[in-house]
């Protein structure tokens, strides 16, 4: 299995391109590969015969795992390829007869009964097959028991079994001073689930809920989050710009003939040439933080961040500020499509020096953006929405406005560095006559 991402741990064959025993040549798609960010096509490594297949197609299998065998001319695939796949399953019956051997037959007399009198003499019920799960008796109890809300709130959250506390309120009442009691001198209570004890997992009565393993791709995600703003001091800067003109020069090239065979500019292709044209001008902001240093890039590489089914990619334009507002328009939609269809290379995701990421056309009027480390800032995007505003002259007239928030690396970017770039950026974007020369 190939390493096709930095991030990559393990792959899914998706499909096979050849047959076992199809000649192959080097360069030659044989396979579909599925990392943690894409489906990617991977070709032979050199000329031969695909004379093995040890992973079929669906399987899932670690990096340096052995997937396949291309022979070259009268070369056999070794016998030990196969080995393991024809002992491993014997293994097992083996190591149960010797168990048998030495302990010899389960006797009929009491082991099992054992237990089950040794459970009923103590008065507890058998534990539940799946040990996540609380004891349902224990589920009547406790709601037959006299608490306050607050008692079982913070009962369900220290993992106490509100039947075994005793309570100190009117009446026997179970109060939260006496879950906190019970918890400090009986931390873990019979009956209660492992979910009760860790935060953040389903409260018991969830019983429709249903556990979904996470995607390779959405480990991913979770691991970088946790990077990102964890040791990533995050602080945000927030404008809003007057986004009529902005509109007023989409509308004026819309009308001017974008022909059919031309894919039309957005609003979100001007913001990206923006940021981009920005970033030229306030150079320091095109960084990333480096140990004891800070790394100042020569060319703005682009990220943008685009929505798929498992999550979300960031393919990269690389040396963005070489390119025309149709240049960028063009290859953001290309690289959109195929990271959407899963169809992109490893290096089209990899880097960059800053991203945008637009939630507008989702209907989001603003928010803020996690940064993706190492970069210095990402830029996030809402949606242009329609208000009246007052022009110079204390006019109430219609007009429309957009929200940009700025989430900066301080290590990197000080608030008035921020400031200076955004006071760019909204020039640009409030005279877009200046990103079409």
């Amino acid at each position: 299995m190939p390493k096709l991402s930095d991030t990559m741990t393990e792959g899914t064959l998706v499909s096979w391109k050849k047959k076992k025993g199809d000649k192959v040549s080097a360069g030659e798609v044989i396979a579909e590969i599925e990392t943690d960010k894409a489906t990617m096509e991977w070709e032979s490594p050199e000329d031969g015969t695909l004379t093995e297949i040890y992973v079929e197609e669906g399987g899932k299998v670690n990096v340096g795992d052995k997937i396949g065998f291309i022979a070259g001319e009268g070369e056999e695939a070794s016998k030990k390829e196969e080995a393991p796949k024809k002992e491993e399953k014997p293994k097992e019956p083996k190591a149960e007869e010797k168990k048998d051997k030495e302990t010899g037959p389960p006797q009929k007399e009491e082991r099992p009964a054992k237990p089950e009198k040794k459970t009923v003499e103590a008065g507890v019920s058998p534990a539940p097959e799946h040990p996540g799960r609380p004891l349902q008796k224990t589920e009547e109890e406790a709601a037959r028991v006299k608490a306050s809300p607050v008692a079982r709130r913070v009962a369900a959250e220290l993992g106490v079994g509100l039947a075994s506390v005793k309570g100190t309120g009117p009446e026997g009442r179970v109060t939260e001073t006496d879950v906190r009691a019970a918890a400090k001198s009986k931390p873990v209570e019979a009956g209660v689930s492992p979910a009760q004890k860790q935060p953040g997992r389903l409260p018991p009565q969830q019983t429709g809920a249903s556990r979904i393993q996470l995607s390779g791709m959405r480990k991913i995600i979770a691991q970088r989050l946790v990077e990102s703003l964890g040791p990533v001091p995050h602080f945000y800067l927030t404008i809003e710009i007057n986004a009529t003109p902005l509109m007023t020069a989409r509308e004026e090239l819309k009308s001017a003939g974008e022909g059919a065979d031309t894919a039309k500019i957005t609003v979100n292709d001007f913001v990206l040439k923006a940021a981009v044209q920005a970033a030229v001008k306030v150079p320091r902001v095109n960084a990333s933080f480096d140990g004891d240093a800070y790394v100042q890039y020569a060319d703005v590489d682009l990220g943008i961040a685009v929505a798929i089914e498992d999550g979300l990619l960031t393919p990269v334009i690389r040396a963005a500020q070489s390119k025309s507002l149709r240049e960028i328009s063009e290859q953001v939609k290309d690289l959109a499509s195929r990271a959407r269809n899963k169809r992109m290379k490893p290096e089209e995701f990899q880097g960059g020096t800053f991203t945008v990421s637009n939630l507008g056309g989702m209907g989001i009027d603003s928010f803020s953006a996690v940064i993706n480390p190492p970069q210095g800032f990402i830029l996030a995007v809402g949606k242009v929405t329609k208000v009246p505003v007052i022009d110079d002259s204390d006019q109430i007239l219609p007009g429309h406005r957009m929200s940009i928030t700025m989430s900066c690396d301080h290590r990197v970017i000080d608030g008035a560095l921020g400031a200076e770039y955004l006071k760019e950026l909204r020039h640009l974007l409030e005279n877009p006559a200046l990103l079409l020369v």
